[in-house]
């Protein structure tokens, strides 16, 4: 854990710049992945209430013998439950899973701008009322556009912690990390390897050789290097420790800007578009 920068964020509070993802991974054997990953030594844990797999977080902190105070978790807000008083017992909902009393990062899991009346303010809202009474340390958002992040910037007091957004070399979405750097807006990056799309990129796979590390490795240290908080996902113990491996090596400025070069923009995308996605878990 010791190699883990640290990330301050807006309210003081300090983040493992990476961590360990849980989407997609079963209920079931979430448990094992983060006992695993804790002993490999990841502190930082990203889970959703959407993932189904809140407890088994819990039960691995617990399994792996971890003091909970050592492990920085954060869940997100389900999609079915924006409406203030749906969203207090969501998270009720998720601390009761989890095990804990607080967790140290709760976000809204996507903006819904075309649900709700297009109403994510009030939602907001209700996630300050966790980080008053102590039950979120911290609170932010994910999947928020810049228009959506200037409207919670006008009509509410709090300004989000993070902003968990898709960026891969293929998808940048540097418009959207600028106004978040611009505005003390730390981003953390999902699908960071665009579901293994990039992998085999030439660019990735000449840089890789020639640092005789993995293409997933280098892709991960590409994050680091550009600050931005990083949670890859895996349930091979070979692949977790691999992932976290990214500390004893460094890109070069040239290396840096090719694979930064490697964007394409839209197309880039390997989830949906935040103005559109108004899915509903049923």
């Amino acid at each position: 854990m010791s190699n883990v920068p640290m990330i301050q964020l807006n309210d003081g509070a300090y983040i493992p710049q990476l961590g360990f993802g849980v989407f997609q991974i079963h209920p079931d054997e979430t448990a094992d992945a983060v006992r695993t990953a804790l002993e490999i030594g990841y502190r930082h844990i990203d889970t959703a209430e959407m993932y189904q797999n809140e407890h088994g977080v819990g039960q691995g902190i617990r399994d792996a013998g971890v003091d909970r105070a050592d492990v920085y978790i954060t869940s997100k807000l389900n999609n079915g439950f924006h409406l203030p008083d749906d969203a207090r017992r969501a998270f009720d909902g998720t601390l009761e899973a989890l095990g804990f009393d607080y967790v140290d990062l709760f976000l809204i899991h996507w903006p819904l701008p075309t649900l709700y009346d297009g109403d994510f303010v009030s939602t907001w809202r209700t996630l300050e009322e966790f980080r008053n009474d102590g039950r979120a340390r911290s609170i932010g958002v994910s999947n928020f556009q810049i228009e959506h992040l200037l409207r919670l910037a006008q009509e509410t007091d709090t300004t989000p912690a993070v902003n968990q957004i898709e960026v891969h070399p293929f998808f940048t979405n540097d418009a959207v990390r600028t106004y978040g750097a611009d505005h003390g807006i730390t981003t953390e990056a999902w699908s960071p390897i665009a579901q293994g799309k990039v992998l085999d990129d030439p660019v990735v796979r000449g840089i890789a050789d020639a640092t005789a590390k993995t293409s997933a490795q280098v892709v991960l240290r590409w994050h680091i290097q550009r600050g931005d908080i990083v949670f890859p996902k895996s349930v091979t113990p070979e692949r977790v420790r691999e992932n976290f491996a990214l500390f004893d090596f460094e890109l070069t400025d040239s290396d840096m800007d090719a694979l930064t070069a490697l964007d394409i923009g839209e197309t880039g995308r390997t989830g949906p578009n935040p103005d559109q996605f108004e899915y509903i878990p049923r």
